[in-house]
């Protein structure tokens, strides 16, 4: 009898052939994911030198998050919903050869309106691949999604770190331009080893999807319960990303200020390593219910109690805590649907994005009112809410299992 995995899908065994094609498409995917992250995180450290290029206004560099922002959400719900009826390698090759295509036009822009047109269209191709890259990852390691999630999602924290540094060696060079010629040039060897390799097992893996079968997905308990548990989540990560270095400021020196968000990020590559292989040993859900159990005096210490050079490890534990909730939760909402990863992924683009976006916001009308340091703090509530969430899930999950 052929060897299978929890939820009834074969095992990946296969001929070492196919383990090799496997393994080239792992590397494929996350080198992709370490230059997507590089181009984020570069894209906020590179404002500084828009404003010194462009006649702009802040109104005008206020553009430059939604603009990325919008044409990678709408794109990646199309692509979830129809990820089954096209091949795997055409989708991400198209991704990959658009994200750097774009990432090249950013750099040359003349302009500061073409920068954000260029801006959008690389954040539609983004799209593109990340909706296909980790449900075929999804395909490739069913037996083991939590951890090649964590591993995932921590090659995009090392391109993350990166980014910022990226732009900072461009800009001591004279222009800050070369940060995206180079970031392009390192799209060239990944779309060629897509466009090299044999096609992955089963075309990537996804089941053709219709209308209803949408709406059975969403109606999951385990989909809802890992949606509204990445939007609590990534609350808590969009408020740091967003003003973290802004509480910095005046708490630490110049430099160690500027560093903060760097610190925070670097403990995003432990932090998912470690969770992608504890998420085998404990479950999803049981992880996650331990993440955000730390995660609330990580935050506590941190904005409550730190002082000085404190702050840094403070910054350090929040990151190596809460990096770890985003992937354990997608590949609990994956595990329910394991056939139809795409429209799962898809959901948790869009759910993270709202918080990234929603949480900043609302920080902000509080800082006009009451100070960072007090925004701050209130990230503990999205941090309780997470852990009530996951608990009860846990439990309820825990009854049926029972009965």
């Amino acid at each position: 009898m052929a060897e299978t995995t929890a939820d009834g899908e074969p095992a990946r065994t296969g001929t070492s052939a196919e383990r090799g094609n496997r393994r080239w498409w792992t590397a494929a995917v996350f080198a992709y994911i370490v230059l997507e992250g590089a181009g984020l995180q570069m894209r906020g450290a590179v404002v500084p030198e828009l404003r010194r290029t462009f006649p702009v206004t802040d109104w005008q560099l206020g553009l430059v998050a939604p603009a990325g922002t919008l044409g990678f959400l709408v794109v990646v719900v199309l692509v979830g919903a129809v990820a089954g009826q096209f091949r795997t390698r055409r989708l991400l090759f198209l991704g990959v050869v658009g994200t750097g295509v774009g990432v090249l036009l950013m750099g040359l822009a003349p302009s500061f309106g073409l920068f954000l047109a260029a801006l959008l269209g690389r954040g539609m191709l983004t799209g593109v691949a990340r909706g296909t890259d980790r449900p075929l990852l999804s395909h490739l390691y069913p037996e083991a999604r939590g951890r090649i999630f964590g591993y995932y999602d921590m090659m995009w924290a090392v391109g993350a770190t990166a980014g910022p540094v990226l732009v900072a060696v461009a800009v001591s060079l004279g222009n800050w331009r070369l940060a995206y010629f180079a970031l392009a040039l390192a799209f060239v060897p990944v779309a060629a080893l897509v466009w090299w390799l044999p096609a992955p097992e089963e075309n990537g893996g996804d089941a053709p999807l219709d209308v209803a079968e949408l709406r059975r997905i969403g109606r999951r308990p385990e989909v809802v319960a890992m949606a509204l548990a990445v939007f609590l989540s990534t609350a808590v990560e969009g408020g740091l990303f967003t003003w973290l270095t802004t509480f910095a400021e005046g708490r630490l020196t110049g430099p160690l200020s500027t560093a903060s968000l760097s610190v925070m990020l670097a403990a995003y590559v432990p932090g998912r390593l470690v969770s992608g292989q504890l998420s085998e040993r404990f479950g999803y859900v049981r992880l996650s219910v331990g993440l955000a159990a730390v995660l609330i005096p990580a935050l506590g210490y941190t904005f409550f109690f730190a002082e000085g050079l404190w702050l840094l490890v403070g910054f350090f534990a929040v990151g190596l805590t809460v990096s770890g909730l985003y992937p354990t939760l997608l590949a609990y909402g994956t595990e329910a649907v394991p056939e139809h990863s795409a429209p799962v992924n898809a959901m948790a683009a869009v759910t993270s994005a709202m918080g990234i976006a929603a949480a900043p916001a609302v920080m902000g009308f509080v800082i006009g009112d009451a100070g960072v340091a007090f925004a701050m703090q209130l990230l503990v509530v999205p941090a309780g809410l997470l852990l009530v969430l996951v608990v009860a899930t846990d439990l309820l999950a825990g009854r049926a299992s029972g009965s």
